[in-house]
């Protein structure tokens, strides 16, 4: 005996217009549709549970979306903990440390090379 769908979806499926009812045949996999062909099953019964199928599966993937989105908001929540633990100490390094040249400009300075100091004599000095 073929399983019956629940009456609920068949009051849905005798509410459904032309295009919805071709929509849902055409999402029908595995077993419904050979079923269906082979005169096992009426149109409005395959139809039916068609969309308790879909239901089910509906709710399946609400619940999993449920889970990873708790999933990742703990991530976040954890994320940002650890961040507000770290900015507090990077602010005290900066406090200790004195303004000043950065590290980049003080190397450019000292790979630089020195002018040539080219000394005058005593009789141009003095002119």
């Amino acid at each position: 005996m073929p399983k019956l769908s629940n009456p609920l979806y068949a009051e849905k499926v005798k509410k459904l217009t032309k295009v919805e009812t071709e929509r849902l045949l055409s999402r029908m996999t595995g077993k419904l549709p050979r079923r269906l062909e082979k005169d096992k099953l009426s149109k409005d019964e395959a139809l039916a549970l068609q969309m308790e199928l879909e239901d089910e599966q509906l709710q399946e993937w609400r619940k999993m979306m449920a889970a990873l989105n708790k999933k990742s908001e703990g991530k976040e929540k954890q994320k940002n903990m650890e961040e507000k633990k770290a900015k507090p100490a990077a602010k005290s390094e900066e406090k200790a440390k004195p303004p000043g040249k950065s590290k980049a400009v003080e190397k450019v300075k000292k790979t630089a090379k020195p002018k040539k100091v080219v000394e005058k004599s005593k009789d141009e000095q003095g002119k």
